[in-house]
């Protein structure tokens, strides 16, 4: 009997130190707070820290679903909030932290492509492209849009200052040589003659004022001759009228006898036989017709001489570029056959009536021609350096966006803050585009990669839209 108590109370002894165990291990295992202490295996001793502001809430079963706001799932479960230090971290997504810090904060992220598709986390999209983070702050300046560093080294945007500059700009139109026909001189009788001998001049040849072409016999000269001899010859002592000498001498002039002519009549105190033609100016023999022994009636062009020192180039411009033109602007003329070669003139003159079958008007250019290179019918390309002398406010030509409609310039306002304006453009030439409204000076301008930054304030402006009409909703 005593044998059977003790084993009796023996084995409630085992059983009662087992029950005691565990159930002070399993107190030491769970803590009030719902966490396990170190006596856990292979559980380690402390959850992740997290930190920051909650960003956005997830689904508790894992499933692709977020909200900006509190939530429950259909089956009545809480979605877990989710703070800064726990999002994803992106290449080019800056950190974000709380406003009170002073950094900005994300509002969402929009499609890259500008497609109406917006998210509350960092994602990509079909094509691998990076979601593009909106900041709450964007909102402060609606038309400023701002790109990171690493971007813009990306995109190679370059930016230069807006100038007052003198704007030239080139008129350019295709010309034709012409002679000056103030410079071309047709030698031809004033009476009925007969050439008795021609100079060894033919067509080509340059001749100088005062050279003999060729000699004439004229009646009608002969007798004029005589009759001025006849009143030189009047013996002294009688009455000599000095208008009867004048009168003869006239007579002489209108046949068309130069001074030297007369003065060796009135030398000789005879009639001669043959008047020595003379050339009237300087210049080459354009034409000659005169032969020796034929006759020659009034008015037959015998010689025709052209002054090449001075010639026309006719230009045709197009309507449009007349109110540019004016008479003193500065030409250069290169010559098709000289391209090497530029020549200096002005504008004379522009004709007051338009070519009704091309629109163009005509403008007359001088262009000195000392070494006579420049012949009759040469074609010719014309630029002439239109716009005034003022200086005006210009940007490079690539620095505004032109769709037709309106033109635009992206504002570089430094940090990585641009802001597109829509501006009113003038004249363009060398280069540059002037501006009449828009940008003020000294103000930098993009000139490179404003097409890319250029859509993404359309984006923003659509995509702030969007975001409108849905609040307002």
């Amino acid at each position: 009997m005593t044998r059977r108590y003790v084993i009796l109370l023996f084995g409630f002894a085992v059983v009662a130190a087992a029950v005691a165990w565990l159930v002070e291990g399993r107190f030491k295992w769970v803590t009030p707070s719902g966490t396990r202490d170190d006596a856990r295996p292979n559980v380690s001793d402390k959850a992740p820290a997290t930190a920051g502001p909650i960003i956005y809430y997830r689904d508790p079963d894992s499933r692709r679903a977020y909200s900006l706001t509190p939530k429950k799932t259909s089956a009545g479960k809480d979605y877990l909030p989710v703070r800064a230090s726990e999002d994803v971290s992106f290449e080019d997504k800056p950190p974000v932290a709380s406003a009170a810090s002073g950094e900005r904060r994300v509002r969402f992220y929009r499609n890259p492509m500008g497609l109406p598709d917006t998210s509350p986390v960092p994602k990509k999209d079909s094509m691998g492209m990076d979601y593009i983070p909106v900041y709450e702050d964007e909102s402060e300046d609606s038309s400023t849009i701002t790109i990171s560093p690493g971007k813009l080294q990306k995109t190679g945007v370059r930016s230069e200052p807006v100038e007052r500059r003198t704007l030239s700009v080139p008129v350019r139109a295709t010309g034709r040589i012409e002679f000056d026909p103030r410079r071309i001189s047709i030698v031809s009788l004033r009476f009925e003659g007969f050439i008795e001998s021609v100079e060894k001049f033919v067509e080509g040849d340059y001749v100088r004022k005062g050279q003999p072409l060729m000699r004439i016999y004229g009646p009608n000269v002969s007798s004029a001759a005589a009759e001025y001899v006849a009143v030189l010859k009047t013996r002294r002592g009688e009455a000599i009228e000095a208008a009867g000498i004048e009168a003869a001498r006239l007579r002489l002039r209108n046949l068309g006898l130069d001074d030297d002519a007369i003065a060796a009549i009135a030398r000789a105190r005879g009639v001669p036989h043959h008047i020595l033609w003379r050339a009237p100016q300087d210049g080459h023999i354009f034409e000659r017709t005169a032969l020796n022994g034929m006759r020659a009636a009034p008015g037959d062009a015998l010689f025709r001489i052209v002054d090449h020192s001075v010639v026309w180039v006719l230009a045709d411009i197009a309507e449009r570029d007349i109110a540019l033109v004016a008479p003193g602007q500065k030409v250069d003329v290169r010559p098709r056959a000289y391209p090497d070669r530029t020549f200096k003139g002005q504008v004379a003159l522009i004709y007051p009536h338009l070519n009704m079958e091309t629109r163009t008007a005509r403008v007359r250019i001088e262009l000195p021609n000392p070494d006579g290179l420049l012949r009759g019918d040469m074609y010719a390309d014309v630029d002439i350096a239109a716009g005034g002398n003022e200086k005006a406010l210009t940007v490079p030509e690539s620095a505004v966006i032109d769709t037709g409609k309106r033109q635009v310039a992206i504002v570089d306002k430094g940090e990585g803050r641009f802001e597109p304006r829509e501006v009113k453009i003038g004249r363009r030439g060398e280069g540059f585009v002037e501006i009449k409204s828009g940008v003020n000076e000294n103000e930098r301008v993009v000139t490179a990669a404003n097409f890319l930054i250029d859509a993404e304030s359309n984006l923003k402006a659509a995509l702030r839209a969007l975001d409108q009409g849905e609040a307002g909703k």
